[in-house]
């Protein structure tokens, strides 16, 4: 209907990376408006910031799995790693994005090596993605161990409708 029947294996690397989105679109949401309740709304908008990068991602797997023929995999979940402080969540983001770059190397060279180079590069893409975010995560986590945990949450406290500096 449209597109092109797909490499089966292909089609299931797509689908496990669209699961890790879909999980990381819940963590990062959930945590973000956890932030915000605490009043970290620098850092809360960031993160949901996160989420939206995961949400586009998520929509490109799907529409290539789609045009592969194949049917992408909405019932399915990942174990979400909800923080219970700011710091928690730090780790917890960065455990899912070190993941995803786990799944996405390998997944690359099999696209390549089965000549599907347009599901790898959407890999690629979402890789230089996940690398930044990683960056982002080490550095919040060597920012707290710099600081201290209390000065670095000053850092992120803001006032209601106050985007001021984004963390790092």
């Amino acid at each position: 209907m449209g597109g092109m029947d797909g490499d089966k294996d292909i089609i299931a690397l797509l689908n496990d990376q669209l699961t890790a989105e879909l999980t990381a679109i819940n963590q990062y949401f959930l945590h973000s408006k956890m932030q915000e309740n605490w009043g970290f709304t620098r850092i809360a908008k960031h993160t949901r910031d996160e989420s939206f990068d995961e949400m586009r991602h998520a929509e490109r797997l799907t529409d290539r799995i789609l045009f592969l023929e194949g049917l992408p995999n909405y019932q399915k979940l990942g174990t979400l790693r909800i923080g219970q402080t700011i710091v928690e969540q730090l780790e917890a983001d960065l455990a899912i994005e070190m993941e995803a770059v786990e799944r996405l190397r390998p997944g690359i060279e099999l696209m390549r090596s089965r000549g599907d180079v347009t599901s790898a590069r959407i890999f690629e893409d979402i890789l230089a993605d996940e690398e930044e975010h990683i960056d982002y995560l080490e550095t919040e986590l060597s920012l707290v161990q710099a600081l201290g945990e209390q000065n670095y949450l000053q850092r992120l406290t803001g006032s209601p409708g106050d985007d001021g500096p984004s963390p790092v």
